[in-house]
């Protein structure tokens, strides 16, 4: 009798899971958007991420005869709450699509869950170039830029202007280390020096024993290996400790336009930074920014802009197939170019690298600003075939075995 019951219950089991997956399978397509709510990385991201998912969501229609489901959670830049989250999302709640996710630590541990799952996933936050590396997922795609992309245009315009030795301020974890690591080997490649380096844990709010290293080595550029409140925090304490004054100079590795605003033109003129969007670049580009400032009060990020873009591409890909298996669409999404107000003729590589135009652009001195959020000129284009690794030295596996 014991094992009679023993053999009912699991057969419950059984069908119950088939009902779920039949659920998921027939339910609306459901897209997670999992970041930064409320720590450092919040304002290049957080809340307004979810916004540009919604409006994506709603420029696409209805697809698969339904509306498209948005939904939202704060990773805390922790890889095991970002992880647990993805686990739940795709295996109970129905979640078609995760993307987001800033902070390469919490990006690299959500990869797994994706490969582990074969459900898709959308980096437009993190940088670490391992992403499409050693770390490559069939079921992934880093869309907005990477670690790579920002030493190879930055890096490379830094040294090129004389910054040919430095010292860098990284950022304890994934993306901090990535990026030292690849910009290292650009300086070092051009005949430059790297004179040394100090870890910092991230979301640190005093950086003066940090900078006071950077400061004593001599360097002329001290690599801010940061991003969000981190480099912010370096920026205005640095210029407490007058290191601008005494000759040395910050590059700042990745700048989002928030940061800028945070900064303030004072602080931030000057600045060499990489980027794949600007707002003001374009009547496209203004009109999208335009609608999403409508909502949120700002123009978007390149992170905002990123969110939006892979999510329609993504959604576009399930209405022209009629399917949401993830293996059929990842093929259609690489078959199909990249066109929206943020890319043109963009493509997604074997890698999941989506290549696409890079441009360096420089900050704004107050006086050449004429109105809010006019902070950034164009430097250089730079074209993805360029800017971004090629394909045959990332060291993926998906493309080793062809």
């Amino acid at each position: 009798m014991m094992q009679t019951k023993i053999i009912l219950a699991a057969t419950a089991l059984v069908a119950l899971g088939a009902v779920s997956a039949a659920a998921q399978s027939d339910g609306p397509v459901k897209i997670g958007v999992l970041n930064d709510m409320a720590g450092l990385y919040a304002d290049l991201g957080g809340k307004a991420s979810v916004v540009a998912a919604e409006m994506a969501a709603e420029d696409a229609g209805l697809v698969l005869g339904k509306k498209v489901e948005v939904i939202s959670a704060d990773h805390q830049n922790k890889p095991d709450v970002g992880s647990s989250m993805a686990r739940q999302w795709y295996d109970q709640d129905g979640v078609d699509l995760i993307i987001d996710i800033p902070t390469s630590s919490v990006a690299l541990a959500v990869n797994e869950v994706s490969r582990e799952k074969k459900k898709i996933v959308i980096f437009t936050g993190p940088a670490s170039s391992d992403l499409t590396g050693p770390k490559c997922n069939a079921y992934s795609a880093h869309w907005a830029y990477d670690t790579y992309a920002l030493a190879h245009v930055t890096g490379s315009a830094v040294v090129k202007s004389g910054g040919d030795t430095w010292f860098f301020v990284t950022a304890d974890y994934a993306f901090g280390h990535a990026l030292e690591r690849d910009t290292a080997e650009v300086v070092k490649a051009a005949g430059g020096k790297v004179l040394g380096d100090v870890q910092v844990p991230i979301n640190t709010a005093d950086f003066s024993s940090y900078l006071l290293q950077a400061q004593a080595s001599k360097a002329k550029i001290i690599g801010l290996a940061n991003a969000g409140a981190d480099t912010v925090n370096s920026i205005k304490q640095g210029a407490e400790f007058g290191i601008v004054e005494g000759g040395q100079k910050f590059a700042a590795l990745l700048v989002f336009i928030t940061d800028v605003h945070s900064l303030g033109l004072k602080a931030a003129q000057g600045l060499q930074l990489t980027s794949p969007f600007y707002w003001d670049m374009n009547d496209e580009t203004r009109a999208f920014s335009k609608r999403f400032a409508d909502r949120v009060g700002h123009p978007p990020s390149l992170d905002h802009a990123g969110v939006y873009s892979g999510a329609a591409h993504y959604l576009k890909a399930v209405k022209a197939i009629g399917t949401k298996d993830p293996d059929k669409v990842m093929a259609q999404m690489r078959a199909m170019p990249i066109n929206d107000f943020m890319t043109k003729n963009g493509k997604l590589r074997e890698d999941g690298r989506v290549i696409r135009d890079m441009y360096l652009f420089q900050v704004k001195k107050p006086s050449e600003s004429k109105a809010p959020w006019d902070y950034y000129k164009l430097i250089e284009t730079v074209p993805g075939d360029q800017a971004f690794r090629p394909i045959d030295k990332g060291d993926c596996p998906l493309v080793k075995k062809n």
